[in-house]
C-alpha cells in the first residue's frame, strides 16, 4: 500500500509542477519566450554546425548533473528529506512544462520531437538513478542505502553522463540537419 501511495505522490508532484510550468509559460512569460532567440532557426543551424569539445563538455555535464544529486543527498541527511525530494520532483515537472511550451511556441510539433530527442538516450539512466534516490528519501528509515545501491546509482549516473556527452549530440545534430 505504501509503495502505491509513493508512486501516486511522485506522479502527482510531477504533474502539479508540469501544469504550473505550462501555465507560467503561457500566462506569465509568453511574450518573453516569443522574443528570445532560443530555438529559432539561426540558433539551431549554429548548433548543428558547431563542433563540440567532448572533454570540456563532459566536465560541464558532470558538474551540471552531479551538483543537484549532491544537494539532494545532503538534504536527504536531514529531516527535510521528503520536502527536498518533493520540491525536486515539482521543479522537474515545472521545468518540463516550461521547456515543452517553449518548444511548441517556437517550433510546433518539431519542437516536441526535438525535446524528446534531447532526452534520448541518457534520461533512461538518469530517471533510474533519481528514482532510486527519491525512493530512498521517501522510504527512509524503512529503506536503507547500501553499497549495491551506491554502485547502481553511480553506474546509472556515469552511463547517463557519457551518453549525454557522446551519443546525444550526434542524435540531435542528425535531426537538426533534416530541418
Amino acid at each position: 500500500m505504501k509503495i502505491r501511495e509513493n508512486k501516486r505522490f511522485f506522479v502527482l508532484c510531477f504533474m502539479a509542477g508540469f501544469f504550473a510550468g505550462i501555465l507560467y509559460a503561457n500566462l506569465v512569460s509568453g511574450d518573453y519566450i516569443a522574443s528570445t532567440g532560443i530555438l529559432d532557426d539561426y540558433f539551431l543551424k549554429q548548433y548543428a554546425q558547431t563542433e563540440i569539445d567532448t572533454a570540456e563538455f563532459l566536465w560541464y555535464i558532470a558538474y551540471l548533473r552531479l551538483v543537484p544529486v549532491m544537494l539532494l543527498f545532503a538534504l536527504g541527511c536531514t529531516k527535510m528529506r521528503k520536502g527536498a525530494a518533493s520540491a525536486y520532483i515539482v521543479w522537474t515537472g515545472f521545468s518540463a512544462g516550461m521547456i515543452l511550451v517553449t518548444a511548441v511556441m517556437k517550433m510546433g510539433v518539431k519542437g516536441i520531437i526535438l525535446c524528446l530527442l534531447c532526452m534520448v538516450p541518457q534520461f533512461i539512466c538518469y530517471i533510474a538513478a533519481y528514482l532510486m534516490l527519491l525512493w530512498f528519501l521517501f522510504g527512509y528509515p524503512a529503506v536503507r542505502w547500501n553499497t549495491s545501491k551506491t554502485m547502481c546509482f553511480a553506474l546509472f549516473m556515469l552511463t547517463g553522463i557519457l551518453l549525454e556527452c557522446y551519443v546525444n549530440p550526434v542524435i540531435v545534430k542528425m535531426f537538426l540537419r533534416t530541418l
